[in-house]
């Protein structure tokens, strides 16, 4: 067989070694039939690149292609290099952001300044009690939806609060069952110390989605950090901007095999009993950890109320039981607790009140970009009110305070990335407030997210580019612009991104469509009703006392160990008893 190099259509180079001629040796067992000329040809071949058993081995073409050289000069100047293809867009100037930028001095002395940061913030080990606890979770706030929501900030280079946080690793999201995870097994991980299977919440993976015997069995039963926070006496409660029996808060509480079991009548339409396996809302009511929470605020009423009345707002009740829940709530606790529907009830709370029920909408809570803020509290202004409340009630003890911003997650699955990322924003004002207003040496802050998305920030765009616009560097293969931001899948790809025309299919020009538009859905590889989770894994920030434990990479059901770690929640092991000392007794 004759030997030598073909080019293939992708512009790699395959190499065809003859098989007679061995490469260690660089002998052939025939050289009559091996010209010493072709030998030497084989061997610069070889030695010009890496080769790997005939495999195509990339060309300088190919790399050409991956990595675009742009002009960062007006067209015409003296650095005109003319590299672009046809297909790219017209010469842009892409200046540096600042004049600084152009000199090393300025960067060398950014990273001098990062470098004291980082030896100031890591040279002294917080190791104290960590008497209050806040977990910060943004749902489905992946890492490309936190470097978007910097440029939405105003630019690259900014930074959300919790990114300042000293202390930063990486969880693993997956659940027991599953490759990419929901927020109800991720919610059982990061509060309860334990993976679970998909679509549950608060229980072992012995438990099967809509598994009601197996949900009924306490055995399966995971206890919350909320449950071990209580019962050291400590004030507990959540925030969300969904409703409170959704998923990631039902983690605080709720034992379940199905998360969609928020009110009985769910329960009952998937032919289960709602007294063999009472339904959310009833969990929040009437369940151990549900009752002595301090503070509940988020949406949902129509999942504590009868089909037969209506909420504030006319949105009818959801319960067949016909049972008033919110009315039974207040029935269980004194004068001193309050229920609350909008934001001037929230803010015009005493200071004698000891617990609060905040249901602010039907369901889920509108998104930022929606809301009268005139009607509607903020995630800020709900973490303000509860933190007050809650370093009241602890009574010297602590408190436990669970924050989610629930509706990041939901516009990433409409692929609403706008949506999305303010949501971001908002969930980040609530860190901001937090941290400033509780002390690091006694207060472990954690923000995280319980799973990614699919939405992803690519091309060659210039600084501070618009991110919800098309990227300004380059075109796309048809000649189109395309978006900064795009979704692996979901349901942008039917209701915006393709179109047929003469039989053909095109994509539409996203320089006719306004982009900025808070319900651009923007574009999508694949078709699907709903954007999928991403499997990839989330960030984790900390700031308070041992902080240091949240660091590198691991599994996320270590969350909730590694936070009662440092306020002695945990009978295992705990700083407490690694320190031979005890939490204030009640």
């Amino acid at each position: 067989m004759k030997s030598g190099a073909t080019i293939n259509t992708s512009g790699l180079v395959r190499l065809a070694i003859s098989p007679k001629w061995n490469v260690e040796s660089a002998t052939t067992t025939d050289s009559s039939q091996f010209p010493i000329h072709e030998m030497i040809l084989q061997l610069l071949v070889v030695s010009a690149f890496a080769l790997s058993d005939g495999l195509a081995l990339p060309t300088r073409d190919a790399e050409r292609r991956m990595h675009p050289v742009y002009t960062t000069t007006a067209a015409g100047g003296s650095g005109d290099r003319r590299s672009r293809s046809k297909r790219a867009m017209p010469q842009i100037c892409f200046n540096p952001q600042k004049p600084e930028e152009e000199y090393a001095e300025y960067w060398r002395t950014l990273a001098q300044q990062t470098l004291d940061q980082q030896l100031e913030s890591k040279m002294r080990l917080n190791t104290k009690l960590a008497k209050n606890i806040m977990l910060f979770m943004g749902d489905g706030m992946s890492i490309p939806t936190i470097t978007a929501g910097r440029v939405y900030l105003g630019g690259e280079e900014k930074q959300f609060a919790f990114e300042q946080f000293p202390y930063v690793g990486l969880s693993k999201t997956y659940c027991a069952n599953m490759q990419v995870a929901d927020s109800a097994c991720t919610a059982t991980a990061y509060l309860g110390g334990v993976k679970a299977n998909y679509g549950t919440v608060g229980v072992t993976a012995a438990v099967q989605m809509k598994d009601c015997q197996a949900q009924a069995n306490q055995a399966h039963h995971v206890a919350s950090i909320a449950a071990w926070a209580q019962r050291q006496g400590m004030a507990t409660g959540l925030i969300t901007t969904t409703s409170v029996t959704h998923a990631s808060p039902a983690g605080v509480y709720a034992h379940t095999a199905n998360r969609n079991w928020e009110s009985d009548a769910d329960v009952v339409a998937d032919n289960a009993d709602p007294t063999i396996c009472p339904d959310i809302a009833s969990q929040l009511i009437f369940g151990h950890v549900g009752q002595n929470l301090n503070v509940i605020l988020g949406g949902g009423r129509q999942n504590f109320l009868p089909k037969s009345a209506k909420d504030a707002s006319g949105a009818p009740g959801s319960r067949l039981d016909g049972r008033n829940l919110i009315e039974e709530w207040q029935r269980q606790h004194t004068n001193s607790a309050h229920f609350v529907q909008t934001r001037r009830g929230l803010l015009e709370l005493s200071n004698q009140t000891t617990r609060v029920l905040g249901l602010f909408a039907p369901y889920h809570m509108p998104y930022h970009l929606d809301s009268n803020p005139e009607e509607l509290p903020t995630l800020e202004e709900m973490v303000q009110a509860a933190m007050g409340i809650l370093e009241r009630q602890s009574a010297g003890r602590g408190f436990f305070l669970f924050v989610e911003g629930g509706r990041i997650d939901h516009g990433h699955h409409d692929t609403l990335a706008l949506r999305a990322i303010d949501e971001t924003a908002e969930f980040d004002k609530s860190v901001r407030w937090a941290r400033t207003h509780s002390s690091v040496e006694d207060t472990l802050i954690v923000v995280t997210s319980d799973h990614s998305h699919t939405m992803s920030l690519a091309g060659y765009s210039s600084r501070k580019n618009d991110i919800f616009g098309i990227n300004d560097g380059q075109l796309a293969a048809d000649d189109l612009p395309y978006a900064t931001l795009s979704y692996a899948n979901g349901p942008g790809y039917n209701t915006n991104y393709l179109y047929k025309e003469d039989g053909v299919i095109k994509r539409k020009n996203l320089r006719s469509i306004n982009m900025k538009n808070k319900d651009f859905m923007f574009p999508t590889a694949v078709p699907l009703e709903s954007e999928t989770h991403g499997g990839d894994d989330v960030a984790v920030f900390a700031s308070g006392p041992f902080a240091q434990l949240f660091s590198g990479v691991y599994e996320q059901n270590f969350i909730p160990h590694g936070m009662a770690y440092a306020s002695c929640l945990s009978d295992k092991r705990s700083m407490c008893l690694d320190g031979g000392i005890s939490r204030r007794p009640r």
